[in-house]
């Protein structure tokens, strides 16, 4: 049994995106795994790209018909025979030392089961950070989602029946990491161990308003299924409120929602107001 179980699903991806995607899995200093790619497009499929690569951890299985991002997510657990589960899409980037690392942390710590990392956009490069420890990852789910899903990887042994739910699409990731809050601790490593493309098909730009509107419901569960984490976050998180007006960023920083909402009412409705937890000292 491998240690690892590699996810990917494929749908009409541009074919240099997924050599790259393929390319650095294949890379990995950390080489004990199955690579499971599930192409969810058999009228357009990318089999001439994965059958180019002989790699015999690799497995390639096509979908008869198309099923989705959700029902091939979750074909993808079913299938996989390894310890953890690393989640990978197929148009990004892997750094070379993130399974080793990744794995080498869910050993030394098994009451976590969810490891994620810092990230970098690109083409244009930026950044990407999230909150490290599992209490303030916890608290940042009461907003949105606090590890990136692609750069995650995942203790088997946690799910149980936790599944991918289509209903929350396309922000079903971050309804999965909400239903394993009570379950199990999160982790993100400080390292840029990951490299997210961005591009015009980017799921969070073609479906924006689905995914705002997903969004706002998982909230709501999250909020009424852990009071207590709610309630903390009022008293502990601060939160960063970005405005945009003629172009020109403003920033503020506030201790309490409770501060920001009669500020939020009081302001132009045509300002752009963007609000979300801060980061972690």
């Amino acid at each position: 049994m491998p240690k690892i179980s590699v996810l990917m699903p494929v749908y009409k991806t541009n074919k240099q995106y997924l050599r790259e995607a393929i390319e650095s899995i294949l890379a990995q200093t950390f080489s004990d795994y199955e690579f499971l790619i599930l192409d969810d497009c058999p009228e357009d499929s990318r089999e001439d790209v994965v059958k180019s690569y002989t790699d015999n951890r690799i497995k390639y299985i096509k979908n008869e018909r198309n099923l989705g991002i959700t029902p091939s997510r979750n074909k993808l657990i079913d299938m996989a025979q390894g310890e953890y589960w690393a989640v990978m899409d197929h148009d990004d980037i892997s750094m070379p030392t993130r399974f080793e690392k990744q794995v080498a942390y869910l050993d030394c710590h098994p009451e976590c089961g969810v490891v994620s990392s810092f990230a970098e956009r690109f083409p244009k490069i930026k950044k990407m950070r999230f909150p490290i420890s599992t209490d303030k990852i916890k608290e940042h789910l009461m907003f949105g989602c606090a590890l990136l899903h692609p750069a995650s990887m995942i203790r088997k042994s946690i799910l149980g029946d936790t599944r991918y739910q289509k209903i929350y699409s396309p922000a079903e990731d971050y309804f999965f990491w909400c239903q394993l809050i009570g379950k199990t601790d999160f982790y993100n490593i400080p390292e840029v161990l990951f490299r997210y493309r961005e591009h015009e098909t980017n799921t969070s730009k073609i479906q924006k308003q689905r995914m705002t509107d997903s969004t706002i419901q998982i909230r709501s569960f999250v909020r009424q299924k852990h009071p207590t984490i709610w309630e903390r976050t009022q008293k502990e998180t601060r939160f960063w409120i970005f405005i945009r007006l003629f172009g020109l960023i403003q920033v503020y920083k506030f201790k309490q929602v409770g501060m920001i909402l009669p500020w939020y009412l009081s302001k132009n409705p045509l300002l752009k107001i963007k609000i979300k937890p801060a980061q972690e000292d």
